[in-house]
């Protein structure tokens, strides 16, 4: 997207809802059970930001995901360059999650995978959502304009509705590392359905973003659809006899979506605009630190669940700044680091070829010496 057609209230989402793990994380890690007082207002209020924003994340993935996808007019389906980097994408965020639950020392020094390696956890389902994704916009981008549409809010319904009859399935019949996709009995903490449900709503958003993006009142529509819709499935969904929080959520998440358009002018910072842009590298840096991916050391094993709120909520706030600050130095070494390698390969493989046309000649008079050898002994 070039800079006038960006939508910046999307980045600002995301940096929300990042920032809002980077504190979920840690405190629900850290604090001392005895201090979880659900009558607490401050309390009650952390606990609901922290149930709201893995689905904010979720939507917001699917929604970036399918609007760069579904922008590129001139090539479609597997013309369109985008459908392999999502493929490739999706694929490195599946292999990361497994790589940040991989024991190092476990693995190395005694050739174990522990089970941890095989829960799902946020990188493996948004992985495999842009997967699912991909192959939606591949069966419908060439059919009727509503078909794709119809598909992903088709998805949320039917993922979100049947909840409750396939999550108590017993998948104990499957290989861990399937079933733990599609349950939570082994440790998972997502896992692919419902919360693929978040992610083709998203996109189903997206799409019909860019369909009336040149719309003068689109803006005034979708905040007033939200705000409608929003509190409709709150309504709707919390209480008995139909309450299913899966709905309930995706109404919060609509309302959220409203407010961060109604603010949208407000949120051009450029500060909030690369905390957005970087989710990946401060998950991954988040992770390393709290729950010590790798090297076995971080502050989920001294201080888990021992932390008063007076040491945990300023914690919290310096645990953001820190591993915020760490993604940027890390992003800024970046381009310099991809450099680097890449004059290296270059560097490699012109070394090998050199090394291949010095070795030609030799291997030629081996060659021949092995066939005299073999003409003597014949004779």
């Amino acid at each position: 997207m070039n800079k006038t057609s960006r939508l910046y209230f999307i980045d600002a989402m995301r940096a929300w809802a990042i920032l809002m793990m980077l504190q979920g994380h840690f405190i629900d890690g850290l604090l001392d059970p005895v201090f979880r007082d659900t009558s607490n207002t401050v309390f009650t209020i952390w606990k609901y930001n922290r149930g709201i924003t893995a689905p904010v994340f979720f939507t917001v993935a699917g929604f970036i995901f399918m609007y760069l996808l579904i922008r590129q007019k001139e090539r479609a389906g597997w013309a369109n360059p985008r459908v392999m980097k999502g493929i490739k994408r999706g694929l490195m965020l599946i292999g990361l999650g497994y790589v940040l639950r991989l024991d190092f020392k476990g693995f190395l020094l005694r050739g174990e995978v522990y089970d941890n390696f095989y829960k799902v956890d946020v990188l493996h389902c948004i992985g495999l959502s842009i997967l699912f994704l991909v192959g939606i916009y591949l069966l419908s981008h060439n059919r009727k304009k509503y078909v794709m549409p119809l598909l992903l809010a088709g998805s949320t319904l039917f993922l979100f509705a049947l909840a409750p009859v396939y999550s108590s399935l017993d998948y104990s019949f499957m290989p861990k590392i399937l079933a733990n996709y599609f349950t939570g009995a082994n440790g998972s903490v997502f896992t692919i359905f419902p919360w693929f449900g978040y992610a083709s709503f998203g996109a189903f958003m997206a799409v019909l973003f860019s369909v009336y993006r040149e719309k003068q009142n689109l803006y005034s529509v979708a905040i007033a659809t939200c705000l409608v819709a929003g509190a409709a499935l709150i309504a709707l969904f919390t209480f008995p006899p139909v309450r299913n929080e899966l709905f309930s959520r995706l109404g919060n998440v609509l309302i959220f979506f409203a407010v961060f358009m109604l603010i949208r002018n407000l949120l051009t910072s450029r500060t909030l605009i690369s905390i957005g842009q970087n989710t990946l590298s401060i998950y991954i840096i988040h992770y390393i630190i709290l729950y010590a991916s790798f090297f076995g050391i971080g502050l989920y094993q001294p201080f888990h669940h021992s932390l008063n709120p007076y040491v945990a909520i300023p914690g919290a706030v310096l645990f953001m700044i820190i591993v915020t600050w760490l993604s940027f130095r890390y992003n800024a070494f970046k381009p310099v680091f991809t450099e680097k390698m890449h004059v290296v390969r270059k560097e490699t493989v012109l070394s090998f070829r050199q090394a291949c046309r010095d070795t030609l000649p030799f291997l030629s008079k081996i060659k021949g010496r092995i066939r005299a050898v073999f003409g003597m002994v014949k004779n």
